[in-house]
């Protein structure tokens, strides 16, 4: 399986870079994966394609503001530094740029001084390990020196840093927004709850790998990113009891289906546990617990467009993407949303 496969032509001005006002008013792309048949919606009516007993499951990560704009300590040179991954004490996986200008030993000065960074060490992909030294609380810190971590494809300023976090957020730790969820407003997913449908919450929290392209000509030859994941034991028996149920289990992102998927045996049940999750889904994997998915438009030649791909089929997914340009639906992060049923 070529990754040029999963090419298609899309248009600059089609790539969003601004959310709606509301979130809810997003155009939603409905795609029967048995028929490839195709309906356009507004995504508030998602609750028209929901039924009682179905289980949503939603990814409750929350974005930190990860992108720290530094200088380096005797230069004065601009540092620009994405924060990936926690370890511990205060050590922080990282993408710095330039990279030329960050070797071990240099240190990065924030918010003149408030935050200085020391790099430790160079690990995988040229990422830097650099050690935190502040007075107080790192969240604090971070809030008053980040930026949002905005896709390289947004060029907007983001005025208000909570349209890139869903209005379910919870737990900090993301990279980058598990951005299907962005359409759901309070109202709506209460909406949804009184119609008898379970909402379970996951948690996994997003690395930049999301938005890396695909290098290798072979699909089965790409080194998926690492992501931490977790499921509580109750969110899991929501899952489980819908599955012994005969009900849907409708993942909203792409995210939580790697999540559920990650945390299932081999009889769909789904575990409670936590930990790194590297699960590659392309074409021919098998679903073990997902059945319908909530999901944005995807970057070709990414792996997100593999993995919906393996639940609709290569061809309805291309033909759903080719009519998407056709009609101008808004792609990526703050675009519109496909319902996969």
């Amino acid at each position: 399986m070529k990754t040029k496969d999963f090419d298609f032509y899309l248009p600059e001005e089609l790539i969003a870079q601004d959310p709606l006002e509301d979130r809810s008013s997003s155009r939603l792309l409905v795609l029967n994966k048995e028929t490839g048949e195709i309906e356009h919606q507004i995504f508030r009516n998602i609750i028209q394609y929901l039924r009682k007993g179905d289980c949503l499951v939603i990814n409750n990560t929350k974005v930190i503001p990860a992108r720290l704009i530094g200088e380096k300590e005797g230069t004065g040179a601009k540092i620009e530094l994405l924060l990936l991954k926690r370890k511990e004490n205060d050590i922080w996986e990282t993408l710095v740029k330039p990279g030329k200008k960050a070797k071990v030993g240099a240190r990065i000065v924030f918010g003149n001084g408030l935050l200085v960074g020391e790099i430790i060490d160079v690990i995988d992909e040229g990422n830097r390990l650099i050690q935190f030294h502040y007075e107080g609380i790192f969240e604090e810190i971070l809030d008053q020196l980040g930026q949002m971590p905005l896709p390289p494809y947004i060029t907007h300023q983001l005025e208000d840093k909570n349209r890139y976090q869903t209005v379910y957020a919870k737990y900090e730790g993301s990279a980058a927004a598990p951005t299907a969820g962005l359409h759901f407003t309070k109202e709506l997913l209460k909406q949804i709850e009184d119609m008898g449908v379970v909402i379970a919450n996951v948690t996994l929290h997003v690395g930049l790998g999301t938005f890396r392209p695909v290098k290798v000509d072979d699909v089965q030859n790409h080194h998926m990113h690492s992501e931490f994941y977790q499921v509580e034991e109750s969110e899991a028996q929501k899952i489980n009891d819908a599955k012994k149920q005969g009900n849907r289990v409708i993942c909203v992102g792409t995210t939580s289906c790697r999540t559920v998927e990650s945390a299932a045996d081999e009889n769909g049940m789904v575990k409670a546990c936590s930990g790194n999750t590297e699960i590659f889904i392309y074409p021919g994997y098998k679903f073990k617990v997902l059945d319908a998915l909530i999901t944005n438009f995807h970057l070709p030649e990414s792996t997100l467009l593999m993995l919906v791909s393996a639940l609709a089929g290569k061809e309805n997914i291309m033909n759903a993407y080719e009519i998407a340009v056709k009609e101008k639906y808004r792609f990526f992060s703050f675009g519109d949303a496909m319902f996969i049923k």
